[in-house]
């Protein structure tokens, strides 16, 4: 593909335009070529604002014209697995947001169907491309590596969201989202029906937070105990084999955002701190405590989700597995799941 690998956005909103088409239209190595989008007015405005030639009012007009060589899929939640799985069998590689599905069953499929016709999936995990994030784990693992810190006694995450910076650079229609994508279900089949609205709610805002612990601890974590009994301020428990991690999760008012992980050694303790998700230009801060010593690790202004397109693109043509693969997210997808079975006693 060299340096012309065609892209296709299925789904010109909000998040899709600030911050996906933006960084697309904007990096080398690859061309946006397509534009799919159910709201006609909403399509073509987005494809004259970002420069985009071809509009399609829906993805599968697009898979038929073999207009792109990828997609980017941001699309309503319940059809995201629906519509990435007509791009996998229609033989494309795919970057989608998260949550990549609702169970681990519908992520499965999606991952065989990427990994029968040898396909990258990139789910977008864009805090595992923020640039503090990367140099936090780099650290981490030396300080792991040679002990001088000692072990880990407990890690702890926790979001509690805040401000979310939204930019204006984006145009917008009244136009009413049409019926016509195949949807699935947003929630396990063994959940109660009157748990599926908050099921979908905290899958969809917390999943960041599942994913990017186990970025850092690695992927034996196991549901030790659960409080979710008031939705805002809930608590888990995981085991990661060594130590004890936590994850507290909640919504606060305020013009600040709050969300991150801390990781406590014998000696001192290492802490990231995430910058509000579509704040261009900010990268996650680290702090490390050395003994009595705290030291502020410099960290280069950049953004997630520019860095997330740049991974996505050189993965495409490298034919290389993603940082934040559709494979490895099966994984939060077991975790949500094991979650809320012990929320219910399940």
């Amino acid at each position: 593909m060299g340096d012309n690998i065609r892209i296709g956005m299925i789904g010109a909103g909000m998040v899709g335009q600030v911050a996906h088409l933006a960084n697309f239209v904007q990096i080398p190595g690859c061309r946006v070529t397509a534009l799919a989008e159910l709201r006609p007015r909403l399509g073509a405005l987005a494809a004259e604002k970002f420069g985009v030639p071809i509009v399609f009012d829906n993805h599968l007009d697009m898979l038929a014209a073999d207009a792109i060589d990828a997609a980017v899929v941001v699309t309503r939640q319940p059809a995201t697995g629906p519509v990435v799985l007509d791009v996998l069998n229609a033989g494309k590689h795919v970057l989608s947001e998260k949550p990549m599905a609702h169970t681990a069953e519908q992520a499965s499929r999606l991952v065989e169907a990427a990994t029968r016709r040898q396909l990258i999936y990139s789910v977008g995990f864009m805090k595992r491309h923020d640039e503090g994030a990367a140099a936090a784990k780099k650290l981490f693992d030396e300080i792991v590596a040679n002990g001088d810190l000692g072990a880990v006694i407990l890690v702890r995450g926790w979001c509690w969201g805040g401000e979310f910076n939204v930019r204006s650079d984006f145009v917008m229609t009244d136009e009413n989202r049409p019926d016509g994508l195949e949807l699935w279900p947003s929630a396990p089949d063994w959940l109660p029906k009157n748990f599926h609205q908050d099921y979908a709610w905290f899958l969809n805002v917390f999943v960041h937070d599942i994913n990017i612990l186990r970025y850092f601890v690695g992927s034996g974590l196991k549901v030790r105990s659960v409080d979710l009994s008031q939705r805002n301020g809930r608590l888990v428990v995981f085991d990661s084999g060594s130590y004890t991690v936590l994850l507290e999760m909640g919504e606060q008012a305020g013009t600040d955002w709050n969300e991150g992980l801390e990781i406590q050694f014998e000696r001192g303790r290492l802490r990231l701190e995430f910058p509000s998700p579509l704040l261009n230009n900010k990268a996650a801060e680290i702090t490390l405590v050395r003994g009595n010593k705290t030291k502020a690790v410099p960290v280069s202004p950049s953004w997630s989700f520019r860095r997330q397109a740049e991974a996505f693109v050189a993965d495409v043509a490298a034919k290389r597995e993603p940082i934040a693969s559709g494979a490895d997210s099966v994984a939060d997808l077991v975790l949500t799941e094991a979650i809320w079975r012990m929320h219910l006693g399940i």
